[in-house]
């Protein structure tokens, strides 16, 4: 039995996830970032994880070329930048963002929860997406909420 496309999108709409923007550098040095909520720990030994990322996206090209990218765990004061990072005009995404570089040069985006710095280490393709699982190499972390998705919206933690 087949399951359509909008029972599925809502069964795993009940699954709340956090949001990340997912960044990386091109050969020519651009930047390019995409907002990801399918994101999730691999492993601890070697210190892993995974994003999945749809082939029609902007990011998805730059991603299958480049051998590292930088997560930004979104915070929950940053759902216009979440926003912003989802929209299809990938050329407006960077402007007046505050970001800092990385150790691999990637952009971090600024007050996020925290950071990680990765490097692939393999692509499988999953369906109309592909799933790149990368070793992470470095990070950081801030004393923030986290941004959430839940049910086809925005969310907050309160703790």
């Amino acid at each position: 039995m087949a399951l359509d496309p909008v029972t599925f999108r809502s069964v795993l709409g009940r699954f709340a996830s956090g949001i990340t923007v997912v960044t990386t550098r091109d050969d020519a040095g651009r930047d390019h970032g995409l907002t990801v909520s399918a994101f999730c720990s691999l492993s601890l030994e070697p210190p892993m994880v995974l994003i999945c990322v749809d082939r029609t996206a902007s990011l998805h090209p730059v991603l299958l070329a480049a051998p590292a990218f930088a997560v930004s765990i979104l915070s929950a004061g940053q759902e216009s930048l979440s926003r912003r990072f989802a929209e299809p005009d990938a050329e407006l995404r960077f402007e007046e963002v505050g970001f800092t570089r990385g150790p691999s040069g990637a952009a971090l985006i600024d007050d996020a929860l925290a950071h990680l710095e990765c490097r692939v280490v393999q692509r499988i393709d999953g369906g109309d997406h592909t799933i790149f699982m990368a070793e992470v190499e470095w990070t950081d972390v801030h004393a923030e909420r986290p941004l959430l998705y839940y049910r086809g919206g925005y969310a907050q933690l309160e703790r």
